[in-house]
């Protein structure tokens, strides 16, 4: 029995098979005229290469040849005048893409860092005087006694949510006359606590029947916090109370303006008298500032008001004000921070932007027609041709179909000198496998 002298290839097997392997490769499809091209398939400036598209076509249509595949935008705009507004509009976008991109940076950075305003806090102390009434059934009304009023607001607060009073504070101290209420009940203090409710003012309810000096002790909340200086390094520095980076800023400052930098190791501060005297060393680490400002730094001193609880009724009208500086919040930080987390003008952004998409795909679907007919109209038969060939490719990629049908079904295909070998192949593959059948059958029988 004659075999071949080299077992066939897995592609050679079937004799369709092995007679498309002598077959040249076929030619990439054209594309139907119908079918829009993709815009993801194009740069994000569509129109731009659409211009570029139609000045080679323009260039075709009056005999020219160009001279090379990039065409400027120079003859662009001589060819196709309109596409100048489009240039210009392309080019405004991006510099308001970039002063966006930039601001909203700029305003990330400043959200960073707390925004502040001084603002007056007007404060009023009055106090009310109850007279002892002899007729009276209830305890309360038989003994006489005062009330005393602290209350405050914001002047010209433009926010549209009020400030409560107490928020502007940490603690309020009211210290009556030890003389006259003991050394035990003298004190009426407030401390805020994280379940501190803000209230708009404070009241307090005493007996007696004479007038009553009395101190206010009030400790502002700094938010950031706030420290006192040390004398001696406030006298240097010219700050009294001031936030702990602050205080760093403005020592770093000294040093540049005094050049106690160390000019071999930048790391080193060689300390001036001054220095010396307040921080206890001739040289020091500039990252040791903050550990040794801890001992130099104090709590901020309270406000403190004297003030006269008179039970004379003639003064029961009068009320005493004062404006106290606070820092409150810049409205401006509000906006900024909306501004941010606004979604509205990207929605909008985002609907143009599909509208323009959906305007390019437009342009390039009628731009993929007037090809069509371009094409159609300067050789008609020949178009049709190459036309009905890329259809024929497409529907035997789209089916899946190996070899050419057309060829196939003549009789004249299967007399080429290729047929006598396949056949050849195609019974040897055939005998293999009919032998490996019955040789596990007979190793199954066997076991």
């Amino acid at each position: 029995r004659a075999r071949p002298v080299c077992g066939p290839s897995r592609g050679e097997r079937n004799p369709r098979r092995a007679a498309v392997l002598s077959l040249p490769e076929p030619q990439p499809p054209l594309s139907p005229p119908c079918t829009p091209c993709p815009v993801s398939a194009r740069p994000s400036l569509g129109l731009h290469w659409l211009a570029i598209d139609f000045v080679k076509a323009a260039a075709g249509d009056r005999g020219l040849e160009p001279r090379s595949a990039h065409i400027g935008v120079s003859v662009i705009r001589e060819l196709v005048p309109e596409s100048q507004a489009y240039m210009d509009l392309l080019a405004f976008e991006r510099k308001l893409d970039q002063t966006i991109m930039r601001k909203r940076v700029d305003i990330q950075e400043a959200l960073k860092r707390p925004m502040k305003q001084k603002r007056k806090l007007r404060l009023y102390i009055s106090n009310t005087f109850n007279p002892a009434k002899p007729d009276a059934d209830d305890s309360d009304g038989s003994i006489a006694s005062w009330e005393l009023r602290v209350e405050g607001k914001l002047l010209d607060d433009p926010g549209k949510l009020k400030r409560k009073f107490s928020s502007f504070f940490k603690s309020l101290v009211i210290e009556l006359d030890k003389d006259l209420y003991g050394p035990d009940n003298h004190l009426v203090e407030w401390h805020r606590t994280p379940t501190t409710q803000e209230t708009d003012g404070f009241q307090v309810k005493r007996p007696g029947d004479v007038s009553v000096r009395c101190t206010l002790l009030l400790m502002l909340d700094y938010q950031p916090p706030q420290f006192k200086l040390d004398p001696r390094l406030a006298r240097l520095l010219g700050i009294h109370t001031q936030t702990r980076s602050c205080i760093i800023q403005a020592l770093w400052q000294y040093v540049k303006t005094n050049k106690l930098q160390d000019s071999h190791d930048k790391e080193y501060i060689n300390c001036d008298k001054y220095f010396q005297q307040i921080f206890d060393c001739p040289r020091l680490k500039f990252s040791e500032i903050p550990q040794r400002l801890t001992n130099l730094l104090l709590p901020p001193d309270p406000i403190v008001i004297n003030h006269v609880i008179s039970v004379d009724p003639n003064d029961q009208k009068k009320t005493a004000c004062y404006d106290i500086d606070v820092e409150v919040e810049d409205p401006l930080k509000s906006q900024m921070s909306s501004f941010l987390l606004s979604t509205a003008n990207q929605q909008e952004i985002a609907s143009l932007d599909n509208k323009i998409h959906e305007t390019i795909e437009s342009i390039n679907q009628l731009k993929i027609q007037r090809d069509f007919m371009l094409s159609f109209s300067r050789d008609p038969k020949g178009y049709i041709q190459d036309w009905l060939k890329s259809q024929s490719r497409d529907l035997k990629l789209m089916t899946d179909v190996v070899g050419n049908p057309e060829e196939e079904r003549r009789a004249e295909f299967y007399h080429e000198p290729w047929s006598q070998e396949a056949v050849s192949r195609y019974f040897y593959s055939k005998i293999q496998q009919r032998r490996q059948e019955l040789e596990q059958a007979l190793a199954v029988r066997n076991t």
